[in-house]
């Protein structure tokens, strides 16, 4: 886990990939931290695709904006509750912030079909039931999730929205 740190090399491996396979997408992150997986999205971008990410701390905003001058990514300060839903649906969505069950429900909505959630920072082997976040990402209807091990000390759900 990276308590409110920078994530993890797995995890960025796993954005790149999962990136490129939107090569013309509209791709947002919740909680931008210092920028690390948010530069490896950039780097991973195609040619049309479009990034935005969303970090509530100022001073980890000022610091990635430092961190990430030069690459192709719109970054906000703010909630991203409030500053996402207006510029949905999206393709890619990563969650990397922590978020209580109902923001996860409001990322659901923001998704376009066929479009990924992402949430990371999750700690391996534990039950689906009585975890908010494991109920709503492998259990919602209007989604098809997995739940993979990035590291022995991390997991990470990915779930495809349903057309």
């Amino acid at each position: 886990m990276t308590d409110g740190g920078s994530s993890l090399p797995e995890v960025r491996k796993l954005l790149t990939s999962l990136v490129a396979s939107k090569p013309s997408g509209r791709i947002a992150e919740a909680g931008t931290a210092f920028g690390e997986g948010t530069r490896a999205m950039a780097e991973a971008l195609g040619p049309t695709a479009t990034l935005i990410s969303v970090e509530l701390d100022v001073d980890r905003f000022m610091h990635a904006r430092e961190a990430l001058a030069g690459l192709d990514v719109e970054l906000v300060c703010g909630q991203w509750q409030d500053l996402l839903p207006d510029r949905a649906p999206f393709d890619l969505i990563f969650l990397d912030g922590g978020v209580t069950e109902s923001g996860l429900l409001a990322a659901v909505d923001l998704l376009a079909p066929g479009g990924l959630l992402i949430k990371d920072d999750l700690t391996p082997g534990r039950p689906i039931e009585g975890d908010p976040i494991r109920e709503v990402l492998l259990y919602d209807a209007r989604l098809a999730g997995v739940e993979i091990l990035a590291s022995q000390e991390s997991a990470v759900i990915v779930a495809v929205r349903r057309a």
